[in-house]
């Protein structure tokens, strides 16, 4: 075969790349874990009664924030780690100051608030079940994302993994403060970060195994 003609059949039938692709891929994962997520609250735990009367006010959009920055932040750093040899990127400073920024406004909290009532702040009446709800609630997240992953080359597998689980973790909770009665700084910075965690900690685990390429 002449070298002429070996390079038209290899040129024939090529289809353009998508450049769009990957944001397609992890826009759909996002979407399904925060839909699925949503809907999860809805159907099985109800969405708090007075949410049109707290939707009005500053605190409960600074609570929506929280997990709002780190579910952007994580899916900037985790599009970015899909590909080899790319670093985490500006995302990760966006996590890192949605978790400065809950941290710093619960130390004022605790520190103006009166010593009998510190504890109260934290623990609130939800404690128990916030975290779990949270962890559960991103299963369909962490299986959609973990799936984006699976189509890509990443080579951090551990940071992906963690990232990655961090978005669901994050989307999860977003959809649970349709449900959450807790409006003090202190119980987000706790146990919606605790919740968030979690699925990081289980992502940082199982990268290295179901992302291995």
């Amino acid at each position: 075969m002449k070298t002429d003609d070996f390079i038209s059949m290899l040129a024939t039938g090529v289809t353009p790349i998508d450049r769009h692709a990957l944001a397609k891929r992890f826009g759909v994962a996002a979407l399904v874990g925060l839909v699925t997520a949503a809907l999860l609250v809805i159907i099985i735990i109800g969405v708090r009664p007075d949410l049109a009367t707290v939707a009005a006010t500053p605190i409960f959009w600074a609570k929506i924030a929280f997990p709002l920055s780190l579910m952007i932040g994580a899916l900037s750093v985790v599009m970015r780690l899909a590909r080899p040899g790319v670093t985490p990127g500006a995302g990760k400073f966006l996590i890192i100051a949605g978790v400065a920024a809950v941290w710093a406004g619960s130390l004022y909290v605790l520190i103006t608030a009166t010593p009998d009532t510190r504890v109260a702040l934290i623990l609130s009446e939800t404690w128990r079940v916030c975290a779990l709800n949270i962890t559960l609630l991103s299963i369909p997240g962490f299986i959609a994302v973990f799936w984006a992953l699976r189509g890509m080359a990443p080579t951090r597998l551990r940071l992906t993994g963690a990232c990655g689980g961090l978005l669901a973790g994050a989307t999860a909770t977003l959809a649970y403060c349709l449900h959450c009665p807790e409006m003090e700084v202190p119980f987000w910075g706790v146990w919606y970060l605790l919740g968030m965690l979690i699925p990081t900690v289980i992502g940082a685990l199982l990268g290295p195994r179901w992302l291995r390429w």
